[in-house]
């Protein structure tokens, strides 16, 4: 039985928002912020401060909700990798999404221009649809991966936001990545996807198909990476090629999971490459 009071239901909520993948959201609010050329502006603040706790709550929370009878099956749920929810939690899950995440919306409609609010709106629909019935995108194939394209989001709406304009290759480059990505992570979860009748591109396609599937994307998001950053460009096709050819020579869902640990940290890595080459272009005057 859970712990009362107000520490451990706190710690429950942070589980559920899984601060393992707050890089997916944050760190590309942060790099959305350099992109349009500063280290740091004050009108960003309410943005990256919405982009951990509240909007991963929000996502993965609405995940959760929804996905109990898949997340039953998953060995992996319960651990670092995503919270196993009980029924009895669906209405504290569902209180904390709105009391974390509608001031920060009220707040957004009020103070940012239509076009950072679109990308906004649409980036929370794509989300929450992607759980959430009748849409429910997770359980159609390809549909399921292409929507997390939506994961760019941020480098398009901070830019907005923040009175620039985005930089467009930074952002295809990042969707395509994102696509990618989703489809890779989720061959580890073929047998309980299928067992539960849910067909995710990874189903359809298989380990193998995945593996060409993912790599054609990632070569997408290289190229749009070069025409911004060489570096970004090569190490990003070094990891995406890695990842590729082991889950290529062994396409297995076990291949799949024993990957997953190094595709969670690939985000780390390859944002790590180009925070700091765009922290020292910005300091030295050299990022217009």
């Amino acid at each position: 039985m859970p712990q009362a009071g107000p520490a451990p239901a706190l710690r429950r909520i942070l589980h559920i928002s899984r601060p393992v993948l707050w890089i997916n959201a944050l760190g590309t609010g942060v790099v959305g912020m350099w992109l349009a050329g500063s280290l740091w502006r004050w009108e960003a603040l309410p943005l990256l401060l919405w982009l951990t706790l509240p909007f991963n709550l929000l996502i993965y929370g609405v995940n959760d909700v929804f996905d109990q009878d898949t997340d039953a099956l998953n060995p992996r749920k319960g651990s670092l990798e995503g919270a196993r929810i009980r029924s009895t939690e669906v209405r504290t899950i569902r209180a904390w999404v709105l009391v974390t995440n509608v001031p920060f919306l009220a707040w957004f409609a009020v103070s940012l221009p239509a076009a950072a609010l679109g990308w906004i709106a649409l980036y929370v629909l794509v989300f929450v649809f992607y759980s959430a019935p009748p849409v429910r995108l997770k359980a159609r194939a390809f549909l399921d991966s292409l929507s997390n394209a939506a994961y760019a989001f941020p480098l398009v709406f901070v830019a907005y936001a923040l009175g620039e304009t985005p930089v467009w290759p930074a952002a295809l480059g990042l969707m395509a990545w994102s696509v990618a990505k989703h489809a890779f992570d989720a061959v580890q979860d073929i047998e309980e996807d299928r067992a539960a009748a849910i067909t995710t591109t990874a189903v359809r396609l298989g380990p193998g198909g995945v593996a060409r599937w993912s790599g054609a994307w990632w070569g997408v998001s290289t190229l749009c990476f070069a025409l911004v950053s060489t570096p970004v460009a090569l190490v990003n096709a070094l990891i995406a090629g890695w990842l590729v050819v082991r889950l290529g020579r062994d396409p297995t869902p076990d291949t799949g999971h024993r990957l997953y640990r190094h595709s969670i940290a690939f985000p780390y890595v390859a944002g790590a490459v180009a925070g700091v080459q765009l922290t020292l272009a910005l300091y030295f005057g050299l990022y217009p």
